[in-house]
């Protein structure tokens, strides 16, 4: 197995397959409804809905990086884009975004040779191997911020 698609493995494992720390991101965000997506029960926190579209602009700035874009930091509005519609309709579309979003990054990681990992990455200081753990790792970790949301009382 090449490491790129050891790393491909592990990005399938933490969004949608059988990761070994617990839900992946598509099992924490199967039937999480609207009105818990928007709700925001810690104060100055995030919703569930505005980690999910966070999630997909970080996949979709780690593909078009791949692709020899040099991108650099995200305005906050744009790292964490705002969720102006909060019906049933819109909170799907999200949940559907991001898993485009983890579709297409898979498709470009797949057209990767191994000699590409050392590359460094458009206007950063680390390589396309530390970028991709990274996406991986940001899954995980805004995961698990999924999984405790889900848990707490939501404000009204």
């Amino acid at each position: 197995m090449s490491e790129i698609q050891r790393i491909l493995d592990q990005l399938d494992r933490a969004f949608e397959g059988d990761a070994w720390h617990g839900s992946s991101v598509r099992k924490l965000l199967e039937e999480v409804p609207a009105k818990l997506a928007a709700a925001k029960p810690v104060p100055g926190g995030h919703s569930i809905w505005e980690i999910v579209r966070h999630m997909a602009t970080w996949q979709n700035v780690v593909r078009r990086r791949l692709g020899g874009e040099t991108i650099g930091d995200l305005p906050p509005e744009l790292d964490w884009p705002s969720v102006p519609d909060k019906s049933e309709t819109a909170w799907r579309q999200a949940v559907e975004d991001l898993t485009q979003s983890k579709q297409k990054l898979h498709e470009v990681i797949i057209q990767l040779g191994d000699n590409r990992l050392g590359d460094p990455v458009p206007g950063k200081d680390y390589s396309v191997y530390v970028m991709l753990h990274g996406v991986i790792q940001h899954n995980l970790y805004h995961a698990g911020q999924i999984a405790i949301l889900k848990k707490l009382p939501s404000v009204p």
